[in-house]
């Protein structure tokens, strides 16, 4: 292949919630909704959502997924009450804001080698986030960003990765996706002719050897010389 293009997810890829949509931010929105919420049990409050969430049945962009994904953290953090819902629908705003959200700190450095070498960048998301308002927030230097809300369609459905690349101007087979869902963005990518790379931050999939920990490792895993 000759490498063209490279396109990232964006949350928990390039960037991690701030304190305000971590557990201590839930246990301050709760009081507000008078639901007393205990942090120690986000952790496991949130890997149970994450298995239970229910994505539309034809990938479309759909709010309300979030709201009910939000719920049910709220109510395993201890907020099973008629308010939970409310209380969701509040957070899940908060993470339309791109104040709320802090980069990692090898993410400007390695967009910034990734230019070096001539590479065109893009931002492939599942959010109803305004991407253009937060890469200008962040400063992140990359070409185009999609996200679910505007597109229509979540990852991992072909036409979103496909929509990036026709904005790009670049073949799926000289491009490469990074993200932290081996679904949404490493299988999504694969199935349409893009090669795909796990970053795994936080060593979620140990059963995964072909992966990324650190995104300075990314470029010589594309086999990119020393900047």
């Amino acid at each position: 292949m000759e490498l063209k293009a490279v396109l990232f997810d964006v949350d928990f890829t390039l960037v991690k919630p701030g304190p305000d949509l971590g557990p201590d931010g839930y246990e301050l929105l709760g009081r507000r909704f008078g639901l007393e919420l205990d942090p120690a049990r986000y952790a496991e409050a949130r890997a149970a959502a994450v298995e239970t969430v229910e994505r539309h049945p034809e990938l479309d962009h759909d709010e309300e997924v979030w709201v009910l994904f939000t719920e049910r953290i709220i109510r395993g953090m201890g907020g099973d009450s008629d308010r939970a819902y409310e209380c969701a629908v509040e957070m899940t705003r908060a993470w339309e804001h791109a104040e709320n959200f802090e980069l990692f700190e090898d993410t400007l450095p390695v967009l910034a080698e990734l230019r070096v070498h001539g590479l065109k960048l893009g931002l492939v998301s599942n959010t109803g986030r305004d991407l253009e308002a937060f890469v200008a927030h962040h400063a992140l230097d990359v070409d185009i960003a999609v996200s679910s809300s505007t597109h229509g369609k979540t990852k991992p459905h072909p036409t979103i990765f496909l929509s990036a690349l026709k904005r790009l101007v670049v073949e799926p087979a000289d491009a490469v996706m990074i993200g932290d869902s081996i679904e949404d963005d490493v299988e999504g990518a694969k199935a349409v002719g893009m090669r795909g790379f796990l970053l795994d931050r936080e060593n979620r999939y140990p059963e995964v050897e072909e992966k990324l920990t650190d995104l300075r490792a990314l470029p010589a895993a594309l086999g990119l010389s020393p900047a």
